[in-house]
């Protein structure tokens, strides 16, 4: 008897589909909200309704009981992800004790790519400012000093080249953007994408319009972006972060940003969330802040579930999982 974990809304949308995807073996779906911390499981699916509006640093009472079922099943296999990291401190514990993890990576990269170009659009056409006059029913064309630069001709440097990144510089490609694309290994090089490793950063930034920042959260990119690395781009650039809080570093983008150094900044994630009200990105002029909402969109829960379900079916024949975090 295989046992799997779920939330309730999750086992009555998916029930049939993974007796389908488990072939007939014989099966039970633990409904997370009917048991204890204790009752044990094989197999364990964290879908959007389980995280709901809990965040990293935040976890609400539905989730935390959810991840306390998680930590407490001694039986516990694998555990399947709606998000596309497994950044937050459950899933980091239960690959401690030897359980597989699997995300739902890709899922959302092509919203998150179109947030990503939504953001670069509002700064250069300085939609903030065009914004703050309307607010103050003030009409303010952009003409003189204010005309907004050509994105034509212009470098992004997109640091991450999963399937968000290699979006992202689609997208900036087809409106006339260089893209310089930041990963691990800078071969084979991707036709109208230069690549560099982490290593060679340094050596690109200097050239960046646009920093994007598009990658997962390791101890390679924590706290990449700092002051050093701000202070190598040239002054007007901007930075674009759909990726974590954790990889700039918020006090020195905060800093750059009052100094002028950076132009502006879309930020859709941040050290620590929800953002303090205290902080003062919220009020800054040339900021967009959105509360990690950057992959938001109805048709998610599909292709999440269906990637579970992908999974589930490889999981019975003992194949490998697609998307295991290393």
């Amino acid at each position: 008897m295989i046992r799997i974990l779920a939330s309730a809304q999750a086992a009555k949308a998916l029930g049939p589909r993974i007796a389908q995807a488990l072939g007939g073996r014989p099966h039970l779906l633990v409904r997370a909200e009917e048991v204890a911390p204790g009752e044990d499981v094989d197999v364990a699916f964290v879908s959007r309704d389980v995280t709901a509006q809990s965040t990293k640093h935040q976890t609400l009472p539905a989730t935390q009981h959810f991840h306390d079922l998680l930590r407490k099943a001694p039986g516990l296999r694998w555990a399947h992800t709606h998000s596309a990291g497994a950044d937050r401190p459950v899933f980091l514990e239960l690959r401690a004790r030897g359980v597989e993890v699997t995300t739902s990576s890709g899922a959302n990269a092509v919203v998150v790519a179109q947030t990503a170009l939504a953001g670069v659009l509002a700064l250069a056409r300085l939609f903030p400012r065009l914004m703050a006059a309307q607010r103050g029913r003030r009409w303010a064309p952009l003409i003189g000093t204010a005309l907004p630069r050509d994105l034509a001709g212009q470098t992004a440097v997109i640091v991450g080249w999963g399937p968000v990144g290699q979006k992202i510089a689609a997208l900036l490609t087809a409106l006339g953007l260089h893209c310089v694309a930041v990963r691990r290994n800078a071969s084979p090089a991707e036709v109208g994408t230069e690549m560099v490793t982490y290593d060679g950063l340094a050596s690109v930034l200097p050239r960046a319009d646009w920093l994007v920042l598009a990658c997962p959260l390791t101890p390679l990119t924590q706290g990449l972006v700092d002051a050093k690395a701000l202070a190598l781009l040239p002054r007007g650039a901007h930075l674009v972060n759909v990726a974590r809080g954790e990889v700039a570093v918020e006090a020195d983008v905060i800093q750059a940003l009052r100094s002028g150094a950076l132009a502006g900044a879309h930020l859709d994630v941040f050290e620590h969330e929800p953002l303090s009200t205290e902080s003062p990105l919220w009020a800054m002029d040339n900021v967009i802040v959105t509360p990690h909402a950057a992959g938001h969109s109805d048709g998610n829960e599909e292709r999440v579930a269906a990637m579970f379900l992908a999974n589930l079916g490889r999981w019975r024949d003992g194949a490998p999982l697609a998307n295991r975090v290393a």
